[in-house]
């Protein structure tokens, strides 16, 4: 399986993503630069945490501009499996390829500490190796990562079963329902706040990350038997 890391200016998690995926999971990635036009080449692409374009205007509003995102819209409408993990899950919400929005934490704080989070539903792409409930140790390192929705929108999570993560126990930011992670309705698009790349080995502090890329690479190999 072929991993693509975008890497936009400001980028500072797609090393973090690149060891996970080629030295943890041993998987062949590559990283790709933010004016690339295609993405056919890989099978699952992965917008890591930063501060893309120096977060001006609004954290992942720039970046959701560049041209490589329209290749990532054309990849999600093949079903291609899609990860914005912090400030990339701030451009998937500013590109209009996940609902909603973050805004800065309720403490007008940056946060940088590992939390526990609950997986909500085991039945994605991304967590078919969890058990649904489990408890899982992740770090988080943001100042925006409060996810906000209008009800409408809340509802509709709700009722797709698009909430994957929660935070557990505290809520580190004040995100509306201690949502940490969503999905699309398809479920091919995840975004989510916590760094599962930064927990791939137990001399990380945690391994619980590790499962989440796995679950990928399992429903990839099983789609092309």
């Amino acid at each position: 399986m072929k991993f693509a890391v975008l890497v936009f200016p400001g980028s500072n998690c797609d090393v973090d993503m690149y060891h996970a995926i080629k030295d943890e999971l041993g998987e062949e990635v590559e990283y790709v630069w933010h004016d690339a036009t295609d993405l056919s080449e890989y099978d699952a692409i992965l917008i890591p945490g930063g501060f893309s374009y120096g977060d001006y205007l609004r954290c992942g509003a720039m970046a959701s501009q560049s041209n490589v995102m329209q290749a990532v819209k054309k990849a999600a409408e093949e079903g291609k499996p899609i990860l914005g993990v912090c400030n990339g899950f701030q451009i998937l919400t500013e590109a209009g390829l996940l609902p909603g929005a973050l805004l800065r934490n309720k403490n007008l704080k940056f946060i940088c500490r590992t939390v526990p989070l609950k997986v909500e539903n085991n039945q994605t792409l991304f967590t078919n190796q969890y058990d649904e409930g489990q408890i899982i140790n992740i770090p988080i390192a943001h100042g925006e990562g409060n996810y906000f929705c209008d009800e409408e929108t809340l509802k509709k999570l709700k009722e797709n079963n698009q909430i994957v993560f929660t935070y557990a126990g505290d809520n580190p930011n004040g995100s509306l329902e201690n949502i940490a992670g969503i999905v699309n309705e398809r479920g091919n698009v995840l975004g989510m706040m916590p760094h599962p790349e930064r927990a791939v080995d137990a001399l990380l502090g945690s391994a619980d990350g590790l499962a989440l890329f796995k679950s990928i690479v399992k429903q990839w190999r099983e789609s092309h038997v």
